[in-house]
């Protein structure tokens, strides 16, 4: 019956994944595959193995010298060492009592000498396994080959830990995609529904003799079907696991329709927004329209908190291969060492935000840096020329 670290390392195997494919000449794949190579060449042998060993069964998942193949944990050598703290190295296994009688070292199986393997362990410190080298002559290892030995355990592990993140995330990805599509259904509904009503009021006859209404209901149309494809863009971003298409994207048109969908908070708080010259990238306009959208209303926002008349300026400098954007202001900047940490998710700034009643759920921030990762560029915060925060995103040229 199995033990309770029996179960508990069945459960850390399975998260691995590497039971799922029958043994073969490149079980293991390239990556480990080439581990095993490495191995016997430290160690001056033709054969070495991964073995991962479970509560009845060991299973060589990558193997050089020999074919794969799975066998019962009462017949394997490393089954009796790779629970221990160390390495095992047995210059000639018929001398120890250990392996005297093991199938592999009478000839049942094989005919093993020298025996050398290194325990593989999970991040948490369990034992799964083993990285073994073995040969059918009796030899030596010496210290350098140990412990080269002992790092190429660690990098096998490594190699799984890598696999099963990826694994991870392509599930989450998955994930995202089935919540992005009932998002989009929830969405694209009242958005329409919107759209139609600010249509059918425009078109009023009452508003014959109301240019203000008038005027202020087209944008309001404009505001919403700026968010219908905002919304459907950055689903389609959702489902694509955060990769930018790359187009051409005018900065200038984008940071005006930004602008145009802050008019009331710009209007409120009495910003001045001088905009430079902005070049051509290569991007996602929609991804960069909410990147130029999130910077300009925290520049606003922060920068009226005090009750003065904020003031922006956005500004583009010419890079080797490509450009550097920059949105200025006059509010209090963000201190030195907090200019890392305001990129995280669900963080905001110092006290003094607080304070000075600024709102916010700090989410703004850490899109604005996946945007930017997502468009193979930066972005990071400095001292403003105008007495504020200057936070600046580097990215590709469209040209």
């Amino acid at each position: 019956m199995p033990n309770a670290q029996d179960v508990v390392r069945a459960a850390a195997i399975a998260d691995y994944g590497v039971l799922a494919e029958a043994p073969a000449a490149d079980a293991g794949g390239a990556d480990l595959r080439g581990l095993t190579e490495l191995a016997a060449a430290v160690a001056g042998v033709p054969n070495a193995v991964i073995n991962i060993i479970d509560e009845r069964q060991q299973h060589q998942i990558a193997a050089v010298g020999f074919e794969a193949s799975v066998c019962s944990r009462e017949d394997s050598m490393c089954s009796r060492v790779f629970e221990g703290p160390d390495q095992t190295i047995v210059a000639d296994a018929r001398a120890d009592a250990r392996f005297a009688q093991n199938p592999f070292v009478t000839g049942e199986i094989a005919d093993v000498r020298f025996y050398a393997s290194s325990p593989l362990r999970t991040p948490g410190g369990l034992p799964i396994g083993s990285l073994c080298v073995f040969d059918d002559e009796v030899r030596e290892l010496d210290e350098h080959g140990a412990r080269s030995l002992g790092l190429l355990a660690e990098q096998v592990v490594d190699v799984l830990e890598l696999r099963r993140l990826t694994r991870e995330l392509r599930r989450s990805n998955e994930q995202l995609a089935q919540f992005a599509g009932q998002v989009s259904h929830d969405l694209r509904n009242p958005l329409a529904a919107l759209t139609g009503y600010l249509e059918l009021a425009a078109d009023s006859p009452e508003l014959a003799g109301a240019p203000d209404a008038t005027k202020a209901l087209s944008r309001a149309e404009s505001a919403a079907e700026r968010m219908a494809a905002l919304v459907e863009d950055l689903l389609d971003f959702a489902r694509i696991g955060g990769s930018a298409r790359r187009r051409p994207v005018a900065l200038g048109d984008v940071v005006r329709a930004a602008i145009a969908d802050l008019d009331a908070q710009i209007d409120a708080a009495g910003a001045a927004v001088d905009v430079g010259e902005l070049p051509v990238v290569q991007g996602d306009a929609t991804l960069l329209g909410a990147l130029a959208q999130n910077l300009l209303a925290n520049a606003v926002k922060f920068a009226s908190a005090n009750g003065a008349r904020p003031r922006v300026a956005v500004r583009a400098e010419r890079l080797s291969g490509g450009w550097r954007l920059t949105v200025d202001d006059d509010g209090p900047g963000v201190p030195a060492e907090e200019r890392e940490r305001v990129f995280g998710l669900m963080q905001r700034g110092d006290r003094a935000e607080v304070e000075a009643g600024v709102e916010g759920l700090g989410i703004g921030l850490s899109t604005c840096r996946r945007i930017a990762q997502a468009h193979g560029g930066r972005i990071g915060i400095d001292d403003s020329a105008l007495g504020g925060a200057s936070v600046w995103v580097l990215l590709p040229a469209g040209d």
